[in-house]
């Protein structure tokens, strides 16, 4: 049996408050900050990310923040490896693992594994997306429906880039990729028990919505637009990298492209981001062995350091 202290997955919907969690664990034990982020990855993207700022990250290091340019690609497997390393090396220096973040993609990879999944295909990926340019996402999702129900239920009509992925999986594999998901297992552990899961869960849910219209308000008032500006005019940098399709940056850049107006595009990234805590909340509801939590309420806090403290390996700082 493994004597390695469980990784600590602190787990929520955009805007629920992680990070702060995180930060006073962090004050608590001795843990290294592991960001489970599909946009933090990207360096250039930090007000749209809500990305802490450099301060805070000079005296909280997160790992797996800022390590690609918004040019590159950066894939559920990368994660898996680059986590799997970043696990490691924090055991091997007698630390906890604190996993923070709101893309349950990422978690679930690296909870259930990718072994074997099929390696992406290119050139399958570029018929994919021309297919979807023709008869739109919704439909490509139909399609998926058609071949794999399961995975079509988790994923969101509009959620292209896993449209694209579920739909390569099958074509190149002749597998659903639920069926994949199935078979897999995780590289940290394999066991349940080396993942001690926490989802911070807001309710009444109205004050999620109210927090998540803030922060965007908050994001406009940074500079967001002009942040979204500076990447528009990266030349190796298109509506399409997979970087901008986080959700805000792809409508402020459609607003720049004189799609719509600015107030269409941030009712749009608005909903959007609703529709994005929905999903996480959904998910959140559905994972095994997880501790729920409302962030609202004033021992959330107490109720994880317990936890944590009861955990094999715990240790806390001096």
């Amino acid at each position: 049996m493994s004597t390695d202290p469980p990784a600590i997955c602190l787990m929520g919907p955009t805007a629920s408050g992680k990070t702060d969690l995180a930060l006073r664990l962090a004050d608590r034990f001795a843990v290294d900050i592991i960001s489970v982020d599909s946009a933090l990855v990207y360096r250039g993207m930090d007000v749209g990310t809500a990305k802490p700022d450099p301060e805070t990250l000079r005296r909280y290091p997160h790992r797996l923040v800022d390590i690609r340019d918004p040019e590159q690609s950066y894939s559920a497997g990368d994660f898996v490896r680059d986590a799997t390393e970043e696990i490691r090396a924090t055991r091997s220096a007698g630390r906890m693992p604190l996993l923070v973040g709101g893309t349950m993609m990422y978690f679930r990879a690296l909870m259930r594994g990718l072994a074997g999944m099929p390696a992406a295909d290119r050139q399958l990926r570029v018929d994919l997306d021309a297919e979807a340019a023709v008869v739109g996402w919704p439909a490509m999702h139909r399609k998926l429906e058609a071949v794999d129900k399961e995975a079509a239920a988790r994923i969101s009509a509009n959620d292209g880039q896993r449209i694209q992925r579920a739909l390569e999986v099958y074509l190149v594999s002749g597998r659903p990729l639920s069926e994949w998901h199935a078979t897999q297992r995780s590289p940290v552990g394999g066991t349940p028990a080396a993942f001690l899961k926490f989802a911070l869960l807001p309710e009444p849910r109205a004050v999620l919505h109210r927090r998540i219209e803030a922060r965007l308000a908050a994001m406009l008032g940074q500079g967001f637009l002009d942040e979204v500006r500076q990447l528009r005019a990266r030349p190796g940098l298109t509506s399409g990298s997979p970087s901008m399709r986080a959700v805000g940056y792809r409508q402020l850049w459609s607003h720049l492209d004189g799609k719509c107006g600015l107030e269409v595009a941030v009712e749009r990234a608005r909903a959007a981001t609703r529709q994005l805590a929905k999903r996480q909340v959904t998910w959140l509801r559905s994972e095994p062995e997880i501790e729920t939590l409302n962030p609202l309420e004033p021992r959330v806090f107490d109720t994880i350091v317990a936890a944590v403290g009861r955990s094999p390996g715990a240790a806390r700082t001096e």
